[in-house]
């Protein structure tokens, strides 16, 4: 028994979005250790229309454009498999459910959730990330702009668009678009910061 827990992998769940706020119960439950400042091996942008979050624009990895961004590894008390299925529950928002297990879907859509993996990644034998397509076309700053703003009043509290980038600012996350996407944000709503810019289109959309 002692032999099989020494040899059992070291398994980590690699957050770099809305995980590192709001990772669920399940990862909760499971998870034993952060590691913090843990840079992403790929590059990520805001480069995914998120119908969960009125269309606002999230965080996925890209193949071009981007940056590396600051984020977090999960160590997990779980095999590789069923931390898979762990992360996969949390993304597509059926936490909890057991029936609900991650096998790799085929085919790839704009909607298929991946779960792939790193390996010998911080310290880990093995760190699963979810990697799913990126779907704004075209990925200017302005174009991030408009579907953050037309996102507040259709999504639930906190997970507009504007939210989600001032939590990913909380979080030390800067992309290579992030910086004109907030000043693009601020100009369009004539406002100096992002939670004003909040308040004033929530205002705005209450009043209709």
């Amino acid at each position: 028994m002692v032999e099989n827990t020494m040899n059992k992998p070291k398994v980590g769940i690699l957050a770099y979005g809305s995980l590192i706020s709001d990772p669920r119960a399940e990862i909760e439950s499971n998870r034993t250790d952060t590691i913090h400042g843990i840079m992403t091996p790929f590059h990520i942008e805001f480069a995914r229309s998120s119908n969960g979050r009125g269309g606002a624009p999230t965080l996925v990895p890209v193949t071009t454009g981007g940056a590396h961004v600051r984020g977090q590894v999960f160590v997990m008390d779980a095999s590789e498999s069923d931390a898979a299925d762990i992360l996969y529950r949390r993304e597509i928002g059926k936490v909890g459910d057991m029936t609900r297990t991650y096998t790799r879907p085929d085919p790839v859509t704009d909607r298929t959730v991946l779960v792939e993996r790193l390996t010998s990644f911080a310290g880990l034998d093995v760190v699963l990330y979810t990697q799913i397509a990126a779907t704004i076309i075209p990925l200017t700053a302005k174009r991030l702009a408009e579907l953050a703003i037309a996102s507040v009043p259709k999504a639930d509290p906190d997970r507009d668009g504007i939210s989600y980038l001032i939590a990913a600012k909380q979080h030390g996350i800067a992309t290579a678009l992030s910086p004109a996407y907030e000043a693009e944000i601020l100009k369009e709503t004539e406002c100096n910061t992002l939670e004003e810019a909040l308040a004033k289109i929530q205002d705005q959309s209450q009043s209709r």
